[in-house]
């Protein structure tokens, strides 16, 4: 038998007939409908099937690096508490273009000073605390906001290093 040939008929072959192929060379039925998916794991059969599978040696080995009896599936009990932040502790991911706790952001909007005092778990305005800025500048405008960039903490503009403007031509 050429695999070769027989490869290149699989490009051929319509989605059915695929399956059809799957079937018989792996004695099971597949519910794939990827096209290359089908084509690459019959002529993978078919070259296994011709030239030999895996060695035992080789399968063996394969098994030893697959036993995976000593992993763990589930995280340890105290995994939740170790997670938490303690009251006093820094933020571990707080993102760099946030103030400190206890600074206050304040913005004008339409003519209403809005300021937010920032801590450590939060953001607090008009006496509630908020997990976000974005939160803030949701109850504090009535619309969806980007929090840093309502408040200006977005991405600082690039500034050209030209020391003189272009002449005009």
């Amino acid at each position: 038998m050429d695999i070769g040939a027989a490869i290149e008929r699989l490009k051929g072959l319509t989605l059915c007939k695929l399956q059809e192929r799957y079937q018989e060379v792996f004695r099971t039925p597949t519910r794939s409908t990827h096209r290359q998916h089908l084509v690459r794991r019959i002529a993978w059969r078919l070259q296994a099937n011709e030239h030999g599978d895996l060695s035992k040696r080789a399968e063996a080995r394969a098994l030893e690096i697959a036993d995976d009896q000593d992993l763990r599936v589930t995280a340890p009990r105290d995994f939740v508490a170790m997670a938490r932040f303690a009251p006093n502790s820094h933020r571990i991911s707080a993102d760099s273009r946030l103030p400190v706790p206890g600074m206050t952001l304040t913005r004008v909007y339409k003519d209403q000073k809005i300021s937010v005092k920032i801590l450590a778990d939060g953001f607090e305005y008009d006496g509630q605390v908020f997990r976000s800025l974005s939160a803030v500048a949701r109850a504090a405008t009535g619309t969806n906001w980007n929090g840093l960039v309502f408040f200006g903490l977005g991405k600082k503009k690039l500034v050209s290093r030209n020391k003189a403007p272009r002449a005009a031509r």
